[in-house]
């Protein structure tokens, strides 16, 4: 079963899987994305980690592509490799010469199917993963921005890191980790998306004799825990050794198939300066929030973002602050900025401007058939449209400030947001972590 939608095929293998195809003629180039519907937030307690664990696993080889095997091919054949685990999804990808990729299609099929999780390879992961989380646990904004999604979900999957809870990672077995992988990691959970130089049907033929010669199976319904609305302000106060304070206002925001989401983005466009999908961005000298806490010295830096999320997740404002700043002070400021949103105050000239920077953002996501494949897939699983990127511009031209005051008015409301503090202390000694809690959460 196919159809086509700008220049993008979608086919629907025999066995479920969905595969979107664009011919890309420009570069004797593809690139191969598999992404599967299930990320950090299908993990209840216990499992939390083991979507990004599993992500470890997978690469460490088949009967087919021992370890290592690939990594040696896809260099030799003059391509590249990697995966990424996020809330929401597991993706893994390669793009190489347009003649190669036939490597990638077999690696993949295999890897959807084959993957071996020896003992001795997750004793290993362990503890590299384990590592990963201690390293980040370094940087005082981890710390801070665990405790504060902690508070702002206290149900939902969105409650916890995408590398896991250390409880789980130190308890998980060699077979919650297998289980989560065969549970998942089925054709009908699957999204392949190609882009580059190849001819559709062809290519299409290719795929069903190696991903359509995986047996279908039913998946059950993914681990979801509605979160319930949040009924006044939450705060997170977390005191460890570091260098500077930092603060961090959290927004509940509505996911990305929703109206509002759209509306959203641009405030925050005007706001914290023009960001780009996949993290770039544009310089933000202009907007309101460098303008009142960066110009005027309170902070030494301030980003602020929302994630294209599949449910509501999160609107998020992270500072830095100078040292003869307050936080008192800076909460203050934000909130002003946030509050003369919310009356009106937006001008035109600065709705215009945060529209042309984001269409020229728009444009720069698409630049390489890596991220164009990656788009397909990404967009099919988050928002059950592939084609939602390229209709983003209509909609983008379409947001009034009417549109950016209403937003303000019901997502930037004191009572759906968490507010964290980072206290530094002075010495190691003052915190020991076996011997005290290191939050302080009000609801």
């Amino acid at each position: 079963m196919s159809n086509s939608t700008n220049g993008v095929i979608k086919h629907v293998l025999s066995n479920g899987m969905t595969v979107l195809l664009k011919e890309v003629r420009t570069a004797p180039i593809i690139s191969w994305w598999v992404v599967y519907r299930v990320g950090s937030r299908n993990e209840p307690t216990g499992l939390t980690g083991a979507s990004h664990w599993v992500e470890h696993m997978v690469f460490k080889g088949t009967d087919q592509f021992p370890a290592g095997y690939l990594d040696r091919a896809i260099e030799r054949d003059g391509g590249y490799w990697n995966a990424q685990t996020s809330f929401d999804y597991t993706a893994y990808f390669e793009t190489m010469p347009a003649d190669k990729i036939d490597l990638a299609l077999r690696a993949e099929a295999d890897r959807m199917a084959n993957a071996k999780f020896d003992l001795e390879e997750v004793a290993t992961e362990r503890t590299v993963i384990i590592s990963e989380r201690q390293g980040s646990e370094n940087y005082p904004l981890t710390w801070l921005g665990e405790e504060v999604q902690a508070a702002a979900f206290r149900v939902h999957g969105y409650h916890h890191q995408i590398i896991g809870d250390m409880t789980d990672l130190e308890t998980m077995t060699r077979d919650d980790l297998y289980n989560h992988y065969k549970t998942h990691y089925a054709p009908s959970n699957a999204i392949g998306a190609l882009v580059g130089d190849f001819d559709t049907q062809s290519m299409i033929e290719r795929l069903e004799a190696l991903f359509g010669a995986i047996p279908a199976r039913e998946t059950p319904p993914l681990f979801v825990r509605p979160e319930p609305r949040q009924t006044g302000e939450r705060r997170v106060r977390v005191e460890r050794p570091g260098p500077e304070r930092y603060i961090s206002i959290a927004y509940k925001a509505p996911a990305i198939t929703h109206e509002d989401w759209i509306k959203l983005y641009m405030l925050d466009n005007v706001l914290g300066g023009a960001s780009g999908f996949g993290g770039g961005g544009v310089g933000n000298r202009t907007s309101r929030f460098y303008q009142a806490l960066v110009k005027t010295e309170l902070v030494a830096s301030l980003s602020s973002g929302l994630n294209e999320s599949v449910d509501p997740f999160l609107y998020s404002i992270d500072g830095v602050l100078r040292e003869e700043s307050s936080l008192e002070t800076v909460e203050a400021a934000i909130l002003a900025e946030i509050d003369k949103a919310a009356n009106g105050e937006i001008t035109q000239a600065e709705l215009d401007k945060a529209l042309k920077q984001a269409r020229a953002l728009l444009a720069y996501a698409s630049e390489t058939v890596t991220n164009q494949a990656f788009w397909l897939a990404y967009f099919e699983h988050v928002a059950g449209d592939h084609d939602w990127l390229n209709q983003l511009e209509d909609r983008l031209r379409m947001v009034t400030l009417q549109d950016l005051q209403h937003v303000a008015q019901t997502y930037l409301h004191p009572s759906q947001r968490t507010v964290g503090w980072f206290i530094p202390t002075e010495t190691d000694e003052e915190i020991e972590d076996d011997d005290r809690d290191d939050t302080d959460v009000e609801a």
